[in-house]
């Protein structure tokens, strides 16, 4: 393609830029050559057409983005405003709902409709499971969560605590891999009994007249026999169905396990995450061209079925790929095939933040969001015009998560967005299914609108309660200090929260043609409370929830196996709805203050310590989401998100003066030696002690510091600055 190739003028925070020209676009050379030269390579688009595309794309949306962001900025300075005024007096509910109604922050609520989306996978729309959120950056990890479709039930159980203590260490030790048959054959019993057995005394399971016979005995409920592989009176594997989930039993008896087993069972693979959000947003540190092209390349990868990643895992290489489909044969004789593999969205970046990898005519940087629009949509055209090989998507949708976008004209916006991207990608309408992320408190109070926004292709909507904690804490600042970060989750509004967003969903006919998910499980060592909690997520009618691992996804599998969804949501939908726009707005304010000196430090430096734990891996070394020990040496999953709850609870309570400046040094100092110490065995850690001028400690400080004129709380800003600096340097 013709084009100018340039050197930016002057030192960008980043280094010296290479740019090429591209319709009065100074893209970065690097993204650019990958968008010309590997992006666009089979799609049928010509490279003229789409940087013409792209740049009037931009030129059209990039106004209307600023002038969103400016309504964000407005409607805060408003509501900073009347908590001034009416701080000295008792928190007035109604006057405050009137308020917010006045601004325009609560819009109105329309009449009553049903959602249209078309085209969705089953993943999505009729079957229930658990979600993966994975960096795209990590080819390694993006392949495993593709892959985490299936998992060993045996595995899942035998390395993790979820047998009641820790995994061994060393070779395996039968005593505790025989409880793990024991305990997986339980779940046999209770999701396929067998009519007058236990799978516990089994001998045998074979396929006779199109039947599965176990120790010549039916099963309770026979429907839930698919199909086999192999000899049907001496199958390799016996494919069942519960609740729209598969699992199989895999026979060998020159196996291990299989070997000591009387029916010769080797192994119980389940199907686990249906679905796995590649991710552009929280979970990365990309910061410019560099990275974007990085992020945008792994998902070339996953979208062409070619990704693979090198790996060593016991003194060998290996090479990780994409998992094939699974064939078997079913009862009436026919071929069944089964996907491998997780069906995938993309998490672009919301409307806030810019990039430095593609700078517009006036100079600005790109809206990265824009860029992630145009990009990964172009991206997925590798999947829907295969005709042979890995395919994502069997009805031809492009799925794409939009975060952190405040109330239903941002909602629009991404709606207008995508179906420009869909004009200039020739694309029918709506092939595009966006999610939306209900994590942003003028989402909550308007959720009804925000799916009326988009609902010719909404297909997920899902409750955030990290982010939507930032968001309350930043919005309601003003008002008065804060509790404590576990006491918020006490509060009433959450329970409303989180009832809501179910009770619209279902409201607006998302049952059976949208995901409606909960949040995260972040506490990746801790399965056995994970079991024990986590099921209140399908009980609450999520038809899917987010874990942290794809062994975590193969143990909450197991929940939606106790729990038909669908039922629960049918029994919801009857009832009306629970969460109100009265509790929802409850400002989880601290009810009662007599707190020690002691309690008031004690949280502070919790909050300092998780703040700096996850600051200096995604500054230092580009890690945008990291396992971070407590305190107490918990490994807790940290991301932006958690970030922004720790640091706007600081800024809030700076500003009501129950801390001074002074106290947050001070704790900043003392919780960067136990970070030090933490991280004291990876050789590419750099120590922010004793000198604390590093730009990851400055930049932890700033987030504080500076966190009450951070626009909306976020942490991007500062973050990107920093790594951004420190790339640089570098």
């Amino acid at each position: 393609m013709a084009g100018n190739t340039q050197r930016a003028g002057g030192k960008e925070m980043a280094g010296q830029v290479s740019r090429t020209i591209r319709n009065g676009l100074a893209v970065d050379s690097r993204l650019a050559d990958f968008i010309d030269q590997r992006a666009l390579v089979g799609t049928g688009i010509d490279p003229a057409a789409f940087w013409a595309g792209f740049a009037a794309l931009l030129a059209e949306f990039t106004p209307q983005n600023r002038a969103l962001l400016a309504r964000r900025a407005e409607l805060q300075a408003q509501i900073d405003t009347w908590h001034r005024a009416h701080r000295a007096a008792p928190h007035d509910h109604i006057a405050y709902q009137s308020f917010l109604k006045d601004i325009g922050y609560i819009a109105p609520e329309g009449p009553d409709f049903q959602i249209d989306t078309a085209g969705v996978d089953p993943e999505i729309a009729r079957i229930a499971g658990p979600q993966l959120v994975v960096p795209i950056t990590n080819a390694r990890y993006a392949l495993n969560a593709a892959n985490a479709r299936w998992g060993s039930l045996y595995d899942a159980l035998y390395g993790t605590d979820a047998m009641g203590s820790p995994a061994p260490a060393g070779g395996y030790e039968r005593g505790r891999g025989a409880r793990v048959v024991a305990r997986a054959r339980v779940f046999l019993d209770d999701t396929f009994p067998i009519a007058g057995a236990s799978h516990a005394d089994v001998r045998r399971y074979q396929v006779i007249g199109g039947a599965l016979l176990v120790d010549d005995l039916p099963l309770v409920s026979p429907e839930k026999f698919v199909g086999y592989r192999g000899h049907p009176k001496a199958p390799d594997a016996v494919l069942l169905r519960n609740n729209g989930l598969h699992v199989e039993l895999v026979f060998d008896r020159t196996h291990p396990v299989g070997s000591r087993d009387q029916a010769g069972l080797a192994d119980i693979v389940i199907e686990a995450a249906l679905s796995a959000i590649m991710d552009c947003e929280d979970s990365v540190a990309c910061v410019d061209g560099e990275d974007k092209a990085l992020a945008y390349a792994n998902w070339l990868g996953l979208m062409q079925g070619t990704l693979t990643a090198h790996m060593e895992k016991g003194g060998r290489m290996m090479t990780r790929a994409l998992n094939h489909d699974r064939s078997y044969t079913a009862a009436d004789g026919s071929a069944i095939t089964l996907k491998g593999r997780a069906l995938m969205w993309i998490r672009n970046v919301g409307h806030l933040m810019t990039n430095p990898a593609i700078l517009l005519p006036d100079g600005s940087e790109v809206f990265e969001g824009l860029m992630d629009a145009m990009v990964t949509a172009t991206i997925a055209l590798h999947d829907l015009r295969k005709t042979s090989g890995l395919r994502n998507s069997a009805q031809g949708s492009i799925y794409i998560v939009k975060p952190k976008m405040h109330g239903p004209q941002e909602v629009a916006f991404a709606d207008a967005v995508f179906a420009r991207v869909e004009q200039i990608l020739d694309l029918p309408a709506h092939t595009i299914k966006i999610g939306v992320m209900d994590e942003e408190r003028r989402t909550s109070v308007n959720l009804k609108e925000c799916i009326r926004a988009a609902c010719h292709r909404i297909a997920f909507i899902n409750t955030g309660f990290l982010d939507r904690t930032g968001d309350e804490i930043h919005t309601s600042i003003e008002a008065g200090p804060f509790s404590r970060k576990d006491f918020i989750k006490r509060k009433s509004w959450i329970g409303a929260y989180e009832n809501q967003n179910v009770d619209i969903g279902l409201e607006c006919g998302l049952s059976g043609r949208a995901q409606i998910g909960k949040g995260m499980w972040a506490m990746p060592d801790l399965m056995a409370a994970m079991l024990e909690s986590k099921i209140d997520h399908p009980r609450a009618a999520a038809n899917c929830a987010w874990v942290p691992s794809p062994t975590a996804a193969t143990l909450h599998a197991l929940h939606y196996h106790k729990v038909d969804v669908f039922a629960v949501q049918a029994k919801i939908a009857a009832g009306g709805r629970r969460g109100h726009l009265e509790t929802l707005l409850e400002i989880p304010l601290a009810s009662y203050r007599a707190w020690t000196r002691a309690q008031i430090m004690r949280e502070v430096d919790n909050n300092a310590q998780g703040i700096l734990g996850y600051v200096v891996r995604w500054v230092d070394q580009g890690v945008g989401c990291s396992k971070v020990p407590d305190l107490n040496n918990i490994g807790l999953m940290e991301d932006r998100a958690t970030c922004r709850i720790s640091a706007q609870a600081l800024a809030n309570w700076l500003l009501h003066g129950v801390i001074t400046v002074e106290d947050v040094m001070t704790s900043l100092r003392k919780m960067a030696a136990v970070v030090d110490g933490q991280n004291a065995t990876d050789p590419a850690y750099r120590p922010m002690a004793p000198d604390f001028d590093g730009i990851a400690f400055n930049a932890a400080r700033d987030l504080v510091l500076k966190g009450r004129a951070q626009p909306s709380g976020y942490t991007e800003p500062i973050l990107h600055a920093a790594r951004l600096a420190l790339k640089a340097a570098n």
